[in-house]
């Protein structure tokens, strides 16, 4: 959700910490904020609103100082204000801190707070947290570190934080629990970076701590860090970790953009997902996590996908898959509902956590459900060493790169992609699918990338399309089969970043309900590819088109009987029916894409959302 970011060194923190701010705004863009300190200074600055503005309040003052915390908020507890943003200092302002999560029982220890005479300026859990560790400190007469951890010992609840005391200027407190926190460590411990995820300190060093949950760090200059468990106060040993992020990656590279970047990173995505995996040469699908237990997958009972948003989306094309082609039953879970439902899981079950970020926190409560009931449960993201990839018993990365627009694109892809590959190397070991049909499918993911590269050159006329259809207020989509997924993913696109509701739906259904809504205004974009039921496809199209709605069809090339209906045709080139996902999402990425830029919607940071859904 919100994005924190922090550096304790020998140069001046504001610059690390402002562009730090840029590069996290994806996380939360409701306000920002900046506190900046040195022995003799504490300067805080804070806004409603975006990092630009928070810049330009911060530069006609004085930003001197070689500690900083920076923070963007994704607003939970109050509304975006000044006074709710933060950074937040306890009451008599020698404590500071940022804060990403809910604390869930906040309201019971503010009450308590005020007892004792504590007054508050915002409405924020964070205010309320960092007057609980003044209380502590004082009370115990303890050092921050300790007053931290006693209490976050009390704490109920989801945090990452940075803390430090006015009073002590080398020193920085960080501790998580649910959502993710990074350390970058310079040369001899004698500059130190902290951030939400690595992007802000990338250029300034590859080594990188990341917290487990209920670890605290005390970070001091010149001293190596220490890390502490919360609740019993045993000592970890830090794990440092290369990063392998480079700047390039986490800049728009001439793309108007982040999402439009994405889009067009798409073969890449998915070449590098597949390299190294799929040995289409020799007919070999290697894929270390699964073959090291290829018994947990051949003996399961089923498959259960725990997933949330475009990553549900994801499971739902995945569940097609290991059922077509593997023959595994498949149930494919909201996480957020999946956790409180009381769900049946047995020891024979495999669950298969999908996230884009791996920091989802009712995907990563799923996980820890089905780990206390003895499921095998195995992890699909993109970020590497992100909590589900510590928390699974093994998995597999995605390789997308970073993806920082907050309508998930190459995420989406490349989860297929390495899913389907999944399904087809058990299909092939449980005899479903024939060495034969096993290579074909081989060669086709090969030229999955090129035939992406294809669609991507059609951009302009999908541009075309959506000028016509920018004002429209509501939009359905349809598809059948492998693409009733898909017909899902494209609503989601347009609704999020564009604002026009839109629902997706299988196209049979649509005489149950949906048929009401079609007239003249409304849009219509239907997958009707040649490969799956493409026939009652075109029937559902005539319905459609029998009562003057507007049809914008995505088609296998060289159609001709949708051509003579739909007033609008997309064409993407041929491939086997499990792959036509890869493909039919494309357009409507770019249809969703050139509409929200139309209606002069924020396409990167689209209202009341954020990348990574760390909170409940």
């Amino acid at each position: 959700m919100c994005g924190i970011t922090g550096y304790l060194g020998h140069r001046e923190a504001y610059p690390i910490v402002m562009n730090g701010l840029q590069r996290l705004e994806y996380r939360g863009y409701d306000s920002a904020g900046i506190v900046l300190a040195d022995e003799k200074n504490v300067k805080l600055y804070k806004t409603k609103g975006k990092v630009s503005s928070l810049r330009k309040i911060a530069e006609k003052n004085d930003v001197h100082g070689n500690l900083g915390l920076g923070h963007t908020r994704w607003a939970t507890h109050g509304i975006p204000n000044d006074e709710n943003s933060h950074p937040h200092f306890s009451n008599s302002g020698n404590i500071a801190i940022v804060h990403n999560g809910i604390i869930e029982n906040y309201d019971t220890i503010k009450k308590e707070l005020i007892a004792r005479g504590y007054t508050f300026k915002s409405d924020t859990d964070t205010e309320v947290l960092v007057n609980l560790i003044e209380e502590v400190k004082i009370k115990n007469n303890c050092k921050l570190g300790k007053a931290v951890q006693m209490a976050l010992s009390t704490a109920v609840g989801a945090y990452a934080i940075a803390v430090f005391d006015v009073n002590e200027p080398t020193e920085i407190i960080v501790a998580r629990l649910g959502s993710p926190i990074a350390i970058g460590i310079g040369e001899n411990n004698e500059e130190f970076f902290v951030a939400s995820d690595a992007s802000p300190f990338i250029e300034y060093t590859k080594d990188a701590i990341y917290l487990d949950d209920e670890e605290l760090a005390i970070i001091k200059l010149g001293k190596e860090i220490r890390i502490r468990k919360i609740k019993d106060d045993s000592f970890v040993e830090p794990h440092i970790q290369e990063l392998k992020l480079n700047l390039e990656q986490i800049e728009k590279g001439g793309f108007k953009h982040f999402m439009l970047k994405e889009i067009h990173e798409q073969p890449h995505a998915i070449q590098d997902t597949y390299r190294g995996r799929l040995l289409a040469s020799k007919g070999i699908i290697k894929m270390g996590s699964v073959d090291n237990n290829i018994g947990k997958f051949l003996n399961a009972n089923r498959i259960i996908i725990v997933a949330c948003g475009t990553s549900w989306h994801a499971g739902l094309v995945a569940e097609y898959l290991f059922e077509d082609l593997a023959r595994i039953p498949v149930e494919v879970e909201y996480a957020s509902e999946f956790r409180y439902r009381n769900p049946i899981i047995n020891k024979n079950d495999v669950v298969i956590a999908i996230s884009q970020s791996g920091e989802t926190a009712d995907t990563l409560a799923a996980i820890k459900l089905a780990k206390s009931q003895g499921a095998f449960v195995f992890g699909v993201c993109n970020v590497v060493g992100s909590s589900i990839a510590r928390e699974t018993d093994t998995g597999a990365y995605t390789h997308a790169g970073p993806e920082i627009g907050v309508a998930s694109t190459k995420a989406f892809t490349t989860q297929i992609t390495v899913l389907a590959l999944m399904a087809l190397k058990l299909g092939n070991l449980k005899g479903e699918i024939s060495n034969s049909r096993f290579n074909t499918f081989l060669q086709e993911m090969t030229l999955i990338p090129s035939k992406v590269e294809e669609l991507l050159k059609i951009n302009s006329e999908i541009e075309k399309i959506a000028a016509i259809y920018k004002d429209a207020t509501n939009c359905l989509y349809l598809g059948r089969g492998y693409n009733f997924p898909v017909a899902l993913e494209g609503a989601l696109k347009l609704k999020e970043i564009s604002y026009i509701h839109a629902e997706g739906y299988p196209a049979a259904e649509m005489k149950h309900g949906p048929i009401a809504l079609i007239d003249e205004h409304m849009p219509v974009v239907v997958i009707a590819t040649k490969k799956g039921h493409y026939d009652k496809v075109v029937s559902n199209i005539q319905e459609i088109k029998s009562r003057n709605g507007k049809l914008i069809a995505i088609v296998t090339k060289g159609d001709t009987i949708v051509k003579e209906i739909a007033d609008h045709v997309i064409e993407i080139p041929e491939t086997v029916e499990p792959f036509t996902p890869l493909l039919s999402t494309i357009p409507l990425q770019l249809l969703s894409y050139h509409i929200a830029v139309m209606r002069g919607c924020n396409v990167d940071q689209p209202r009341n959302l954020a990348k990574s859904v760390t909170v409940e």
